[in-house]
């Protein structure tokens, strides 16, 4: 029963992650497309300068006309982490918290296995959640260069982890919450806030001033706010996601011992 726990609800979400997966590559394909209309179009730029802090709550900044500003205004710096997170944060939230408010847990926890070895086995399914969008859309943003698009392929493997490294942090906390409260609702409540607070900091740090400082508690910042698409993933950043991903899942194991299960 090694991984048991972990393929039955990776298979019991395939289809959310297939739905997910395929409606990224589909939106992939046309931001790609898109981007030799719109990469002589001076009217963007125009656009980031004049309105950067409403431009920046989308994502939008910098150079747009570039590749990697294109891909970051239209993928990287909202809807790639946005799909990411809904597929890891609405695993993490229903994995312990959710069955064990629709009694699936109690039967779970009968079985011959620790309770550390079920959370670490529904940690290993929610290092997989997100996978499948993120890697999609990387492979259609590399099949790009025919569109004229330049991406280095080591940044864009950079984002592409720190982008999953995110959704595992975001995950690992609603799983903390669950585990702590039993409640699915708050779980995924208050990740769900965390995880936009989160957004905010970062997205609104390069053009408010008092904003800025704030940036260095977003773990959106290491993974796609900090110009990976551009310098590549930082070895620091990464360091600090998996970090924190490590340390929520440990608190994890220590709650969910503690948790009374119905």
């Amino acid at each position: 029963m090694f991984t048991e726990l972990a393929r039955l609800d990776l298979r019991l979400r395939r289809r959310s992650m297939i739905g997910y997966a395929v409606g990224m590559a589909v939106y992939t394909f046309v931001v790609v497309a898109l981007y030799p209309t719109f990469k002589d179009d001076a009217g963007l730029n125009e656009f980031t300068q004049g309105n950067s802090t409403m431009a920046a709550l989308f994502g939008a900044s910098g150079d747009l006309t570039s590749s990697a500003g294109w891909l970051n205004a239209n993928l990287y710096a909202n809807f790639v982490p946005l799909l990411v997170l809904l597929a890891a944060v609405g695993y993490g939230a229903a994995c312990l918290a959710g069955q064990d408010e629709d009694g699936t847990l109690g039967v779970i926890a009968t079985l011959p296995l620790t309770r550390r070895r079920i959370v670490a086995q529904k940690f290993g399914a929610l290092c997989l959640t997100g996978m499948p969008v993120a890697v999609l859309t990387a492979v259609f943003v590399a099949l790009g260069r025919g569109f004229e698009l330049t991406v280095d392929l080591g940044h864009l493997t950079g984002i592409t982890i720190g982008v999953l490294l995110l959704g595992i942090g975001f995950g690992a906390l609603a799983m903390l919450i669950g585990a702590l409260t039993g409640s699915r609702g708050l779980a995924l409540g208050i990740s769900s806030a965390v995880a936009a607070a989160s957004y905010l900091i970062s997205s609104l740090a390069p053009v408010v001033d008092w904003i800025r400082p704030a940036r260095y508690a977003s773990l959106f910042y290491y993974a796609v706010g900090d110009g990976q698409l551009e310098n590549g993933l930082r070895l620091s950043s990464a360091v600090i996601l998996l970090v924190v991903a490590l340390a929520l899942f440990t608190a994890t194991v220590l709650a969910f011992d503690r948790l009374d299960v119905h």
